[in-house]
């Protein structure tokens, strides 16, 4: 007998069209096989989708909640709706808000969604008891991975037994403020372990301002109502402050910017209201407050009804989100206010707030799909180039046009090669936005402006070795020297001090671009050594240094940017000025030598030395220029080029 072993044949599979399952938005497990270059890059850009398509999801949510809040006047609806969206916004289980009671000093348990614990629902929180009661207390945003091990907070049986009774375990409060007053606190909980990152945190924070405002909104039409009939100019000014805010929200809807929130609000306010950014908006703010012009987030309660403290101080409102001061709007014009106005001026802050973490959010994600690609063209040059070329032209770079590769170190770069570490330690308890922390610093100041630039010119940009590596596209008219000089001058601008750059050689296509970044690099460090900081150059720029520092040894152009107009000269006139300067320098720079080298008179000799002057400028004899002509003529004898005529 003979055993018989069947085996089965597997032919092999046919690789996915990755980019196809791109498109179709097929999960993750579609892209199983192989570790290939294609499949990580295809993992990545799917990441990268799926984090863009959550960031606008929260945004459009945010969005959406706003303008569905402004069209509430139900206190209870209000309510009901903050709730339901804070726990869809965080996809959390659970959801719910207290309000404060100003009589007996504590929060309460207003609205709960998603909540099944009877007990729960009808808790009461001291100020400082539970993780509720210490936000209404400082009025701070704090998290809790794992509520009963927490002891930051006061743990107090009735509540313990009621989030033990609901089962919570993770658990989000953010407060509500109007005017530096804390009405209540907006919860998102989990009954499992869960670490809520610092965008859900400042997006939960970002939603209870709106929140805030929409609640102080239908209070105030509330009252309203009951004085109609005795207060029917009073009641038109509430509906013009209901307009506004609608108009406001429109805006952010259609896409507006803030220019358009400005002139808005110019017009409706009756004044000229203006944009300041973060760096002079904390002094505009202090000013106002001691003039009593800052409107409730900035300065407390307002003064009374048309206050009118300090004759010429403008009107202020910050405009922040999750801590973080983005800028103030600055009213000019109105020495009175009336709290309907000071209200309408504050609710323009909160959707400006809104603008601007949603341009920063847009910006940042092309950011970092800008450096990831320029990070691959440095990091792996064997990558397909049909791919690199493709994502390129999807961010609006040619790689095929001529580019010039820059490196740029700040002063702080110099020897500092280690990433920016965020700093963790909040003894309030308050997240520190992440943005802030990246562009606090003076390489994150370096990488915001390179980033703005690379975006600006069409180009990329990506952080290197402790400074910033830029790809952009030549101008034309312009060579890599001059594309440096600009890009220092732009970059030191920015972060308000000296930045130094140094420029590749004039490349195209992909495969250049390490080389290229090498020979910037040496740039950037003989720059530095020659005493150069905070300005930009390219290897041309140096002379016969030059030609060391270039990858691409480019003697015929160092010889023709120092002999050239010479060259020219004896090519069309037939004469022999280059053989004259090889004489001169040969016999010691003496003319009376030179000429019985040449078999001339003496006087011919000073004629010819007089022309190469003219040519050359007034100072080719001195020790730099000496120096440069004569190996400019040395590589011009060894090239061939030299003909002699001794």
């Amino acid at each position: 007998m003979h055993d018989e072993t069947t085996t089965s044949y597997d032919p092999p599979r046919t690789p996915p069209d990755y980019l196809q399952l791109l498109v179709s938005g097929a999960p993750a497990e579609a892209f199983d096989g192989p570790t290939t270059p294609e499949r990580v890059l295809a993992l990545r850009l799917r990441a990268e989708l799926e984090g863009r398509r959550r960031r606008e999801a929260e945004l459009t949510a945010l969005i959406e909640t706003a303008h569905d809040l402004a069209g509430l006047r139900d206190l209870d609806a209000v309510l009901r709706a903050i709730v339901q969206r804070a726990r869809s916004l965080l996809g959390t289980e659970v959801a719910y808000l207290t309000l404060t009671d100003r009589e007996r000093g504590d929060t309460y348990m207003r609205v709960t969604e998603g909540s099944v614990s009877a007990r729960f629902q009808q808790l009461r929180l001291g100020m400082g008891e539970g993780l509720g009661g210490l936000v209404a207390q400082t009025a701070r945003p704090y998290v809790t991975d794992d509520y009963f091990r927490d002891s930051r907070f006061q743990h107090t049986a009735p509540i313990d037994d009621g989030v033990r009774e609901e089962g919570l375990v993770a658990i989000l409060g953010v407060p509500l403020t109007l005017g530096g007053e804390v009405i209540g606190v907006i919860y998102a909980a989990d009954r499992r372990a869960r670490v809520f990152e610092r965008e859900q945190i400042a997006l939960l924070s970002s939603f209870a301002a709106h929140a805030a405002v929409a609640i102080d909104t239908t209070r105030l039409i509330a009252e309203t109502r009951g004085a109609l009939a005795a207060l029917e100019a009073t009641n038109e000014t509430i509906e013009r402050a209901g307009e506004v805010h609608d108009r406001l929200t429109a805006l952010v809807l259609r896409g507006g910017g803030v220019d358009d929130v400005t002139a808005a609000l110019s017009q409706v306010l009756g004044g000229r209201v203006e944009f300041t950014g973060p760096e002079t908006a904390t002094e505009a703010v202090e000013r106002s407050a001691r003039a009593g012009h800052a409107v409730r987030e900035t300065a407390g309660e307002p003064h009374g009804p048309g206050a009118d403290a300090g004759a010429g101080a403008p009107w202020v409102a910050a405009v922040a989100a999750g801590g973080e001061l983005l800028g103030a709007l600055v009213l000019h014009g109105q020495p009175r206010l009336d709290p309907v106005d000071q209200r309408t001026l504050e609710r323009a802050a909160m959707v400006t707030s809104l603008l601007l973490l949603a341009r920063r959010s847009a910006a940042e994600a092309e950011q970092r799909v800008r450096g990831e690609l320029l990070d691959d063209l440095l990091d792996t040059p064997g990558r397909s180039p049909e791919v690199l070329w493709r994502r390129a032209a999807r961010l609006g770079a040619d790689l095929g046009a001529p580019h010039v590769v820059l490196a740029a170190l700040g002063p702080a770069d110099a020897d500092a090669d280690a990433p920016d570490v965020l700093d963790a330690s909040d003894d309030a308890g308050a997240p520190e936005s992440d943005g802030a922390a990246r562009h606090g610093s003076g390489r994150g100041r370096l990488w915001a402006a390179a980033s703005h630039l690379a975006a600006t010119a069409h180009g990329l940009a990506a952080a290197r070795d402790g400074g910033t590596v830029l790809l952009l596209p030549l101008p034309e008219g312009t060579d890599a020297g001059e594309l440096a000089r600009r890009a220092a001058a732009q970059l030191g601008a920015a972060v308000h001090g000296p930045v130094t750059v140094g420029a590749s050689a004039v490349g195209t296509g992909p495969s250049g671009v390490p080389a290229a970044y090498a020979e910037a690099r040496r740039c950037v460090d003989a720059m530095r050594l020659l005493g150069r900081g905070g300005e930009g150059g390219a290897a041309q720029d140096f002379g016969f240094l030059g030609v060391l520092l270039s990858d691409a040894r480019d003697v015929g152009g160092f010889v023709e940017r120092t002999l050239g107009p010479v060259l020219t000269y004896d090519r069309r006139r037939g004469t022999d000025l280059v053989d004259t300067l090889a004489a001169y320098f040969d016999s010691g720079m003496s003319p009376v030598r030179a000429k019985d080298l040449l078999h001339v008179h003496v006087n011919t000799v000073a004629q010819r030395l007089d022309r190469v002057a003219k040519l050359l400028g007034d100072d080719w004899q001195s020790p730099e220029r000496v120096l440069e002509v004569q190996l400019a003529l040395r590589l011009h004898r060894l090239s061939g080029a030299f003909t002699g005529g001794r």
